[in-house]
């Protein structure tokens, strides 16, 4: 067969969706999304929508994209984080949202979009931030499972063309604490990990390799960290109560690499600005977001999930580029 440049390509975008394998692809997308819905309406969430024109940044830390909106200045949202929260404190128990995430992130890799689709749920819990992780471990599986029945021909198609080892997944999902995985990794030989572990996140070569090791022990390519430092996590995130160094905090995996981020999330509006003051982000900025805590807000969590990277990994894609429809990276803004 010809191979045609990924640049070509996106050049001729139109022409290239209309190969069998492209097809497939976002016949695979599109279930993704109705498996995700088909499982959250039947766990009682609702679907809501939250602005992406924003008055402020709306993520601890990640880069926004400014507009003019008529004399004042606007963003585009990079996640409904606020929003999903607040639709907590409006005593919605269950919500999730699927819509598009801007990230004004200059990475060039294969796995960084500036635009891509977010899936994203919060929901409050009776007794202990695991109640989410069972959920999340479920909706996930369920999805792993109807993409293998539904999208079977799909599936294959695409690996006639892109050969990957089929993604594979296990009953009892692994969860590791952040300890724990360090710890492997350490056992490994794992270079660059410090002593002291209050500041450190794993980098994506780290992460990479801790994958690796828990294919080798558990024979899955899914599997989640737990209890991140408190220190790399954004200012809502909840502290452990055991353990002021540690975070309520999870990341999952799927081969090797991340696919959603999450924690339980700070539901007191004191605690909510002390941790904002410690995580450099003005209260002021996010006022409305931390007064609704003020009227009573039941302990919550939720998680992000970028839709275009679990159909890459779970395919074994090797580029984002080629489940986006039209993608947008910082060299691209057309077609």
């Amino acid at each position: 067969g010809i191979r045609v440049n990924m640049d070509t390509r996106l050049d001729n975008r139109i022409l290239d969706l209309r190969t069998p394998v492209n097809q497939a692809i976002f016949r695979i997308q599109s279930e993704t999304l109705q498996l995700f819905r088909e499982f959250l309406l039947s766990r009682n969430f609702v679907e809501l929508h939250s602005p992406k024109l924003i008055g402020g940044a709306s993520e601890g830390g990640a880069s926004c994209f400014t507009l003019k909106y008529f004399n004042r200045d606007a963003c585009l949202a990079q996640s409904p984080q606020l929003y999903k929260q607040m639709a907590m404190c409006a005593d919605f128990e269950r919500v999730f949202e699927i819509g598009p995430v801007f990230r004004a992130e200059n990475s060039n890799t294969h796995r960084h979009l500036c635009e891509f689709t977010g899936l994203d749920l919060e929901m409050t819990f009776k007794e202990h931030y695991s109640e989410v992780l069972d959920l999340l471990d479920d909706l996930f599986k369920f999805i792993f499972k109807g993409l293998s029945e539904r999208c079977k021909k799909e599936i294959d198609l695409f690996h006639q063309q892109h050969p990957a080892e089929p993604f594979t997944w296990i009953e009892e999902t692994p969860r590791l604490s952040f300890e724990e995985g360090v710890q492997m990794l350490r056992e490994a030989g794992c270079p660059n990990i410090p002593e002291d572990l209050s500041e450190f996140d794993l980098s994506t070569e780290q992460e990479k390799m801790l994958g690796r090791l828990v294919k080798e022990k558990y024979h899955t390519d899914f599997y989640m960290l737990l209890q991140y430092p408190l220190k790399v996590r954004p200012f809502y995130t909840m502290p452990d109560p055991h353990n002021k160094m540690y975070s309520n905090s999870y990341d999952f995996f799927m081969r090797n690499e991340e696919i959603t981020s999450g924690a339980q999330r700070v539901h007191d509006a004191d605690l909510l600005t002390q941790r904002c003051l410690e995580c450099g982000v003005p209260p002021s900025s996010i006022q409305t977001y931390i007064d609704s805590f003020r009227l009573g807000t039941a302990p919550h969590g939720g998680a992000g999930i970028g839709l275009e990277r679990v159909v890459m990994l779970f395919l074994g894609a090797k580029n984002i580029r080629q489940v986006s429809l039209f993608p947008r990276d910082p060299k691209r803004l057309t077609p």
